[in-house]
Order: structure tokens, then C-alpha cells, then sequence
């Protein structure tokens, strides 16, 4: 072997080590300071974020496998298909994520329907990662998160309950969420396809997304095949509380 293929042999296992390692981390704290991929990205061209936890981390409620191929298959097919729809539009090139789902309607006709699926999908799979974390880890609603669960719903067990009935009752795909609405009061929607709540005069209720639950069956099949409900249920063991708070207290401001 000569020195130039030794070389490269020896540095792509390097690679490979660094990637291993970046896979299977296991030190990450989830805590407030969590970035919130769907509003930290500027603009286009939109990539993939990296999942701040090993793919295996959520097991045994969401399994490695179905974890990889949710995120690098299908999200990556969202990204992928929202800047081939987006290429070329100069007039949004400096559009964030937040910003096309709120302006939909500003986009034209033409590629409207792409931007709205494919943009909704990278929106609502970059948050659907973020406030998720390994069992033990998620923390609990704040004080003040709680107290609004409890005047809005009741109790936070009737509010789990309300959530899960949106999620069972959206026929076919979609998801459920947990808002803010622009009064300030907690709501439960949910929404077909990839359609998400800030897509002000697509959806049936507008607000921001504090927590939103994949009910697509790439989400949960692998584990849970037609058992929806069993997948919504177990799906509390890995929420990332810390996450949802903060998405909270900042829709307060």
C-alpha cells in the first residue's frame, strides 16, 4: 500500500470513530438550553438536523431502527423535496422555517403545495425531535406550565387524555398538539398530513406548538404495527418536559 492510500485509509477510520462516537453519545443534558432546531435555521438551502441523543436513546418506547429511518429517510426526504421546490425562488431565500409556515399563503400557487407538505414536514419533524429525550431525562412541567395544563383541561391526566383522543381521532396521518393560542390559553388541535398550527389559513385552529405527536404509521409501526393507541400512550415516557417549557415561556413573551 502506498503512502497517499494509507493515509486516507487512516483517516476515514478516523471518521468513522468520530461518527461512532457522535452516534452513541450519551452525556447530553436536556435542559432549557436545548436548541430549537425549527426556529434557529436561517434560511434555505435546509439540511437535516442531528438528533441531540443516540438513535437508540428513546428505546424501549421508540426503537433505533424506526428512529433512522423517520429521520433519514422521510425527514430527509422533506428537506430535500423543500429545497427543490424552493430552488430558484430568490423571494424567500432568506425565509426561516417559522416564517414560510407562517406566510403560506404568501407562496405561489405553483409550488404551494409542495412548500406547504414538504416545509411542514421539516418544521414539524425538527420540533417532534427536539422535545423527546431518554426516559429519566425530560424533567417535568414547570409550575406555571402545569397550572395552566390544570385550568385549561382539568387535570394533567384528563390533558394526556384529550391529546390522545386528538391523535386517535385524526383519520390517517397527521398530528396532535398542545398550542398556545394568541390569548394566551392552552388548546388541543390537531392537523392532517404535515400540516402544523402556524399555518394561519390552512388549519382549523391557529397558535404555536408547544408539543406535537407524530400520529404518521412511520412514527410508531415497527414497534406497535395498527396499535395507535398504545404508541400515544407509551409516547409520555419520553417527553422532553424541559423543552416544552421553554417553548412555554417564550410564547408568554
Amino acid at each position: 500500500m502506498n503512502k497517499d492510500a494509507a493515509s486516507r485509509r487512516e483517516f476515514l477510520a478516523g471518521v468513522a470513530v468520530v461518527a461512532i462516537a457522535a452516534t452513541n453519545r450519551t452525556d447530553i443534558a436536556f435542559g432549557t438550553t436545548l436548541n430549537n432546531y425549527a426556529n434557529t435555521e436561517n434560511h434555505m438551502p435546509f439540511t437535516l438536523p442531528e438528533l441531540p441523543y443516540a438513535e437508540s436513546a428513546l428505546e424501549p418506547t421508540i426503537d433505533a431502527k424506526t428512529m433512522v429511518i423517520h429521520r433519514t429517510k422521510h425527514h430527509q426526504a422533506y428537506v430535500d423535496n423543500l429545497n427543490k421546490a424552493l430552488d430558484g425562488q430568490a423571494a424567500y431565500a432568506n425565509w426561516t422555517i417559522d416564517e414560510i409556515c407562517q406566510q403560506m399563503g404568501s407562496i405561489p400557487e405553483t409550488i404551494r403545495v409542495a412548500v406547504r407538505n414538504n416545509g411542514g414536514g421539516h418544521w414539524n419533524h425538527s420540533m417532534f425531535w427536539t422535545i423527546m429525550a431518554p426516559k429519566g431525562q425530560g424533567g417535568s412541567p414547570s409550575a406555571d406550565l402545569a397550572a395552566s395544563i390544570d385550568k385549561s383541561f382539568g387535570s394533567m391526566d384528563a390533558f394526556k387524555k384529550s391529546l390522545a383522543d386528538a391523535g386517535m381521532k385524526r383519520f390517517g396521518s397527521g398530528w396532535a398538539w398542545l398550542i398556545v393560542k394568541g390569548d394566551g390559553s392552552l388548546a388541543i388541535t390537531s392537523t392532517p398530513n404535515q400540516d402544523n398550527p402556524l399555518m394561519k389559513g390552512f388549519v382549523d385552529v391557529v397558535g404555536t406548538p408547544l408539543l406535537g405527536i407524530d400520529v404518521w404509521e412511520h412514527a410508531y409501526y415497527l414497534n406497535y404495527q395498527n396499535r395507535r393507541a398504545d404508541y400515544l400512550g407509551a409516547w409520555w415516557d419520553v417527553v422532553n418536559w424541559n423543552e416544552v417549557n421553554r417553548r412555554f415561556d417564550t410564547a408568554k413573551k
